[in-house]
Order: structure tokens, then C-alpha cells, then sequence
């Protein structure tokens, strides 16, 4: 989720959630066809806070600094350093080397002296857990949260979801309603991530629906821009007990491969594989 919003707050499984996160080979291909969505655990990295703070930029090494609980801090720089490490993997560049910057509504990029590829990305994390998508020439968006209790979510659904999905919420089992909320949030968070338009869009401006259509997708219903609706694909995942997360991907013709962002990615053990 975004603050503002935290404010106010296997393949073939019937659900359609993707839950087989594999190993990745030791050199990594993106093929404009496939979409790549990694998670990592903060604690599997934590040995490695020292070499991931030190690739950094000046700035981001500042807000990370800015954070009054270590937790925080510690969770800042292993999920912007795997990034650095893993986008450097794709592009057989340093990870200290690469630059980024922000669209006009706040979506980081690769810049375009460190993008000789085409590479979208995107990052989220909750709690202990870290995911990221990332793709060739099409935009993407993911969100993850950790379920937990929200006294107040059914009034926050009242607030920013559609029609549509309140009465979707209702139709649920009391004990699935908590985690039919957060489905809900994730798909729509994921969504708005990957086009990049920031709060520009209202949340209850258009449906998603925890039941996918005949093609695998949690289907968009729009407020208004039809055609920018049918462009996306989402799909929901599950990246680990008590967790939810959802995939938004421009365009329908793309495979998707799950992978474990495991230690050895970390700049030590990029080092120790030599």
C-alpha cells in the first residue's frame, strides 16, 4: 500500500493464485514474452545490511538513515539493495552503477543511461517480505500485504472500493471476509502501481474481483476508460503463509515465472559464486 493508503487503514489452483516459487538459474534471461516476480525474506538478508548499504546512492542511503526503527531501516535497505542486485543481474551491470528516476507521478524507472534493455520494474514489501516484478517493454505493478487484523477494514472498503467488490466483500464468510479485503487491496494496488498514475486514480474508479474470468484473469471492470482496462492482465500470488499479493502486467501474450530471491543474491554471495 501506499502511506496515504496505509493511512486510512501453483499455477492451476482454482483461486488462480500462483504459489510454486522456484530456485533461479545461475544466469538470468528475460525474454520479452515472460514476466518475473521474485520474493525474498528481509531476514534471510540481514547478514549482508553492510554490502547492500554500501551500493546505495547517496540518496537512498539518506532515507534510509531517516528511519526512526531499525526494523524499518534494515527493511529499506535489503529491499532497494536486492533490487540494485538483481536488476544488475539482468543487465550485467554493478549494482552501485545504475540509476533511476521517478515518472511525474512517482513510479521509479531504470533511467535511461542504465535501461539498455527495456526493463520495467517494480517493488513492494510488508512486514518480512519483499517482492518484485520485472519485464521487458511492458509496465508492471505488484503489491504484497501481510494479513493481519483491520478493526475498521469493511468502513475502509466503504472508502475506495467499487460497488462491484463491496458487494463481493459482502458475499463472503465472515471468517474470509479479512482476507477477501486484502485480495481485494493487493489486485487494485498492483493495478494502479503498473500504470503508474499514482493517486491520480481512485481506487473505487474501477472492479477487480477475487474470481477469475475463463482466461486466468481477476477481471477489470472500469469507471471510465474502457480501453485502458482491457489492456492489463492481474493475477493474484501467494508469497508466503499470512501473506497476500497480486501481479498487474500491460498486455495479455506473457508467461509468468516465479522466483526465490535467495542469499546468494546478496553482493557477497555474488561475489562468492565468482
Amino acid at each position: 500500500m501506499t502511506a496515504q493508503r496505509h493511512d486510512a487503514l501453483d499455477n492451476g489452483r482454482t483461486d488462480g493464485r500462483a504459489t510454486v516459487w522456484r530456485r533461479p538459474p545461475r544466469e538470468l534471461m528475460l525474454p520479452v514474452g515472460q514476466v518475473h516476480v521474485w520474493r525474498a525474506e528481509v531476514a534471510q538478508h540481514t547478514s549482508a545490511l553492510t554490502d547492500l548499504s554500501s551500493i546505495l546512492s547517496p540518496a537512498e542511503q539518506e532515507r534510509a538513515n531517516r528511519f526512526y526503527f531499525v526494523a524499518d531501516r534494515e527493511r529499506f535497505v535489503v529491499a532497494h539493495g536486492l533490487l540494485r542486485v538483481l536488476l544488475g543481474r539482468y543487465l550485467r551491470e554493478a549494482p552501485q552503477m545504475l540509476r533511476f528516476s521517478d515518472n511525474p507521478h512517482g513510479k521509479p524507472a531504470l533511467a535511461p543511461s542504465s535501461d539498455q534493455a527495456g526493463l520495467r520494474f517494480n517493488l513492494s514489501h510488508s512486514q518480512g517480505l519483499v517482492m518484485y516484478a520485472v519485464a521487458r517493454g511492458r509496465e508492471v505493478g505488484v503489491d504484497v500485504e501481510q494479513i493481519r487484523l483491520v478493526a475498521d477494514f469493511e468502513r475502509i472498503a466503504e472508502q475506495f472500493f467499487s460497488p462491484a467488490e463491496r458487494k463481493e466483500l459482502r458475499t463472503l464468510r465472515t471468517e474470509c471476509k479479512l482476507d477477501g479485503f486484502f485480495g481485494l487491496w493487493t489486485l487494485k494496488e498492483a493495478y494502479v502501481k503498473a500504470w503508474g498514475q499514482g493517486l491520480s486514480v481512485p481506487l473505487h474508479d474501477f472492479s477487480v474481483s477475487l474470481q477469475p474470468d475463463a482466461s486466468g484473469n481477476f477481471f477489470l471492470t472500469p469507471g471510465g476508460d474502457d480501453r485502458q482496462c482491457a489492456d492489463w492482465s492481474l493475477r493474484r500470488l501467494t508469497p508466503g503463509p499470512g501473506y497476500v499479493g497480486a501481479l498487474a502486467v500491460e498486455g495479455h501474450d506473457w508467461e509468468l515465472n516465479l522466483w526465490e530471491l535467495h542469499d546468494g543474491f546478496n553482493p557477497g554471495g555474488m561475489r562468492d559464486e565468482g
